[in-house]
């Protein structure tokens, strides 16, 4: 490929300012009105229908300037018909960023196949990662993004593993698991070189699909392909036997991992704690937050302790749970509205006011307000205890 093009222009020609790429438009009594676009946008946009030469640094920055994002396909239009028209990378990441902000996808495909027959310019790898991305996000088209993966060569460009497996992990979310295999498949087809996040990735995809079996036997592949295993590689297979509460499984894994000098992280901890707590288990995923994380120099986060949290309210232990909360809250953590929720519903069960009060005085604190239904249970409970006037002062008080 060519290498991007010098300016086209003449050594005696000035540059102008930004600020006179507006106040030139906006001094001429002839400048075209645009349909649904505001004044300044119009300013903007009539600069394209003016004969000053444009260099692609001034395009770009007038189309960064725009308010509208709609207002991006006239301006492509405008200059895309001038001579000094120039789809540098710079120019035509802040077109697809716009088009995309308006939901104009159909434009994209336009740009890029124009961008397949012109020779002027290269484009890196980051422009194609940024087009599928929002290709995959803002426009939902995981088919979309998969096909400019593949055609990433035509533009004389080449994945690396990081694009690669992007698009592998986004098939995984998406549970196209037949479309995550056949990608793999075409690794060397693209140039890209497997690495232990691709095999990560299938590991996670084998686990999704319950063939745990397939997830060892890659796992056990790592050495001979010259990878190492990672934290990630096994947290991913713990969270796969957790989900099938093989939780004994998960922590034989863990030990393994220690043998193997692989740093346990809390993310590793909080896959087991959650298992148990799946289990009912609740007391060894409390001796886990409390002992074990501590002895191995990890220290527990919010999600470490709203799992505990969590399965000590689905087991009634609301004594405990309020423990829990009050060590997160002095820890600087929030537990989140559905502990609340849980906590002040299971306290009106059980007609404990004074502990319903605690509760909603510390889900207002944390910035969360009970809804219509909790207000419900919140009222029987104390129409029950027969002390209304008082606990409703104390609880309105906050």
């Amino acid at each position: 490929m060519i290498s991007r093009s010098r300016s086209l222009i003449p050594s005696h020609h000035k540059t102008p300012s930004l600020f006179s790429l507006f106040s030139s438009s906006s001094s001429s009594p002839t400048s075209p009105s645009y349909p649904n676009t505001n004044n300044k946008d119009s300013i903007i946009l009539s600069r394209f229908q003016h004969k000053d030469w444009l260099t692609s640094n001034q395009a770009t920055t007038l189309i960064n300037s725009l308010t509208n994002p709609s207002s991006a396909l006239t301006l492509f239009h405008l200059y895309s018909i001038r001579k000094d028209y120039n789809p540098t990378q710079p120019f035509c990441l802040s077109l697809i960023t716009k088009l995309a902000q308006a939901q104009l996808f159909g434009p994209i495909d336009t740009l890029l196949n124009s961008l397949k027959t012109q020779q002027k310019n290269t484009f890196t790898e980051d422009f194609f990662f940024t087009l599928i991305k929002l290709y995959a996000h803002k426009a939902q088209r995981i088919d979309k993004a998969l096909e400019i993966l593949f055609n990433m060569p035509n533009y004389g460009s080449w994945p690396s593993p990081k694009t690669f497996n992007f698009v592998l992990n986004l098939l995984v979310n998406t549970k196209l698991y037949d479309a995550v295999f056949n990608l793999y498949a075409s690794s060397s087809k693209l140039g890209v070189e497997i690495d232990a996040c691709c095999l990560n990735i299938l590991i996670k995809c084998l686990c999704k699909q319950s063939e745990l079996n397939a997830a060892f036997k890659l796992f056990d592949e790592f050495p001979k392909l010259g990878l190492q295993r990672n934290e990630k590689t096994y947290s991913t297979l713990m969270h796969g036997l957790c989900e099938k509460g093989m939780v004994d499984e998960a922590f034989e894994l863990l030990e393994r991992m220690k043998s193997e000098k692989i740093c346990v992280d809390v993310v590793v901890f909080n896959v087991l704690i959650c298992g148990l707590r799946r289990k009912g288990e609740i007391d060894k995923a409390k001796e886990v937050l409390e002992i074990v994380m501590m002895r191995n120099g990890c220290y527990p986060n919010e999600s470490s302790y709203q799992h505990v949290l969590y399965g000590l309210i689905e087991l009634k232990r609301f004594c405990e749970a309020k423990e829990v909360v009050e060590k997160m809250v002095a820890k600087g953590f929030v537990p989140s509205y559905d502990s609340y929720k849980g906590l002040i519903l299971g306290y009106c069960k059980e007609g404990l006011v004074e502990e319903v009060e605690w509760g909603v005085k510390g889900m207002v604190r944390m910035g969360f307000v009970p809804r219509m239904g909790m207000w419900r249970q919140i009222v029987k409970c104390l129409v029950v205890s027969r002390d209304v006037s008082l606990s409703f002062d104390g609880i309105l008080d906050h």
